[in-house]
């Protein structure tokens, strides 16, 4: 292994809206500096898994360790690039794989200008004081505006149009100015060999033999296999059983100094003990203070997930128990439905995650799932003064000892055009959103900021975003805080018994219109029984909205033809009293597609 001064290291992300070109970039990064050779590529190198590929998106943060022959002074440098994921739901780990970098690679669409994560990943790289190379991708598209883009980035950040670099990461036009860009701009690293083990975790995965293993970039000191090290966080003990680089394949090397990034195979059992954002310190000679910056993931979004077929729970439970190995935001609990019977309570960091682990689990488990509605975690106030927290509706105290309910809010931007501003606030504001500011980012864009309940956005307001913005606008959001709200618990009768898989938390102005949709819904999926069944959503002991489903109707008079008309009434009589006590003690089996009619219904 080559020898190589600190002041040859350069660490860098890159950070880019959904499918501005991110993985291209860096696909082409690793063919120019030789990382990989023609005959390993794969498009897309850093996605390994499927999920990444089909969707474009990046949903684990990686890293990849390249060597660049800088023409400048003929030296050789070592580049770590930390790729980080691109959606709102996995801000934590961007916060994290950026607290491991000197500078970022911003990357803007030609096509499509800057957008909100683009915004949102820039403002958290600046708090992070990273070093920016803006970059305009996608040069080579009929519809590109470089020159325009890179104007509305000198706006955005000062850096003049004309230092802004305009590429194609899809044919290769370039990619040399960017590896020049990163060896002129971003600073090396600074830290401390002689100081005491500090070495930030950024990610983690789990492997069968080797444990937990944790990707880190070391701060100050050194550390070598065997080493006594402990995280700061939990005061846990581990010793690397190795420690190596990524070539992007993992790669044993014999030591990793500070200013490096690499991994560390701990041995751990579980990435629960590893967590994202902690710090990893020497044993015998700890560090007086962790790195900055650690933060546990926090679930905002709760669903019931449930085997389709009962017997399939053992096998779930088991799969979410490999999924966490691998996820450690992803928390979940038994729970049991009258109507489902056995399943999960899940939480999930926003509905892209839920969306990603539940094609994971049908996919790479073969279950056959079924989630109910997405709620949000409430904190209910009793009226003795305890605070409870609640996920599912079917939690709830009872009316008569709640105090008050808080809901978690959040603080949504949207990017968009100005021609599409009010219909956009419309939307906002019919989801309860508090319209806050409006800024002119140039003549055409505006930045609308917006505080809005978190279960107000669950349901299809993306999809309805950019229906009304035909595709142009694009938003973030980040949460403020729990506020108290006029909430209830609607409850859904069926033949009335309530359903508890079924049950909301609304707030009381649109309890009318959601019970109104949902049972007008389920009267369409409820097949129809030898009687009529009833549908009622209600609060309390208020029902407030209802449907009928009329009954199959069997002809008893078929067996009448002609005769006294007294007889066809003692039939008559005789089938409405049957009917009668069959609604008494009938059972109203409702099919799953009842179920997945409601979530599609979006609440």
């Amino acid at each position: 292994m080559m020898e190589r001064s600190d002041g040859r290291i350069r660490n860098f992300c890159i950070i880019a809206h959904i499918d501005h070109g991110k993985s291209t970039l860096s696909d082409r990064l690793l063919e120019s500096t030789g990382t990989i050779q023609l005959r390993e590529k794969v498009e897309q190198v850093l996605d390994r898994m499927d999920l990444e590929r089909e969707k474009g998106i990046t949903i684990k943060a990686k890293a990849v360790r390249m060597f660049y022959d800088y023409p400048g002074d003929g030296q050789r440098y070592e580049l770590n690039l930390i790729d980080t994921p691109g959606h709102v739901d996995f801000s934590y780990e961007v916060s994290h794989a950026l607290s491991a970098c000197e500078g970022a690679i911003l990357v803007v669409d030609a096509t499509q200008g800057v957008e909100a994560q683009t915004i949102a990943n820039l403002y958290m790289a600046m708090e992070h004081d990273l070093e920016i190379v803006p970059v305009v991708n996608k040069i080579d598209l009929p519809s590109a505006r470089p020159d325009e883009v890179a104007e509305e980035i000198e706006a955005l950040l000062g850096i003049p149009a004309e230092d802004v670099l305009q590429i194609s990461a899809k044919e290769g036009i370039g990619i040399d100015d960017v590896l020049k860009a990163i060896v002129e701009r971003v600073p090396p690293p600074k830290g401390n060999v002689e100081a005491p083990l500090r070495a930030l975790i950024f990610d983690s995965h789990y492997d069968t033999y080797k444990g937990v293993i944790a990707y880190v970039r070391v701060v100050d000191g050194v550390i070598r296999p065997g080493d006594r090290a402990m995280l700061m966080s939990t005061e846990k003990e581990l010793e690397p059983l190795e420690v190596g680089v990524f070539t992007p394949d993992m790669e044993p090397v014999e030591e990793l100094r500070a200013g490096e990034v690499g991994y560390i195979a701990t041995g751990l059992k579980t990435v629960r003990d590893c967590r994202v954002g902690d710090t990893i310190t020497d044993l015998d000679r700890p560090a007086e203070e962790p790195l900055p910056g650690y933060r546990p993931p926090k679930p905002m979004v709760f669903a019931g997930l449930y085997p389709v077929n009962n017997e399939d729970y053992g096998a779930l439970r088991d799969a979410l128990e490999k999924l966490q190995l691998n996820d450690a935001s992803l928390v979940f609990q038994p729970e049991s439905s009258v109507a489902l019977s056995s399943g999960f309570r899940c939480g999930f960091l926003g509905l892209l995650h839920m969306e990603i682990v539940q094609e994971r689990l049908e996919r790479e488990y073969g279950l056959d799932l079924l989630a109910t509605a997405p709620s949000v975690e409430y904190q209910v106030l009793r009226k003795d003064g305890e605070v409870v927290v609640v996920d599912n509706p079917a939690d709830l105290p009872p009316p008569e000892e709640i105090e008050e309910i808080h809901e978690p809010w959040m603080r949504v931007s949207i990017f968009t055009p100005q021609d599409y501003i009010g219909p956009l606030i419309e939307l906002a504001t019919s989801r309860r959103g508090e319209f806050e500011r409006m800024e002119y980012l140039d003549e055409r864009r505006v930045l609308l900021s917006f505080l809005m309940p978190l279960s107000e956005i669950l349901v299809d307001f993306y999809d309805q975003l950019k229906s009304r913005s035909r595709g142009y606008a694009s938003m973030d959001y980040a949460f403020y805080g729990y506020r108290p709200g006029d909430l209830v618990k609607m409850d859904i009768l069926v033949n009335s018994v309530p359903v508890d898989a079924l049950s909301l938390i609304v707030h009381r102005d649109k309890a009318y219109e959601k019970g109104s949709a949902l049972v007008r819904r389920l009267k369409e999926v409820i097949p129809p029984q030898l009687f009529p069944v009833p549908i009622q959503a209600a609060i309390g002991g208020r029902v407030i909205a209802r449907a009928t489903v009329r009954a199959l109707r069997k002809d008893v008079l078929a067996k009448c033809y002609g005769g006294d008309v007294t007889r066809k009434r003692k039939l008559l009589e005789r089938q409405k009293e049957g009917k009668k006590r069959l609604k008494r003690i009938g059972k109203v089996d409702i099919p799953q597609e009842a179920f997945l009619a409601v979530l599609k219904l979006g609440e």
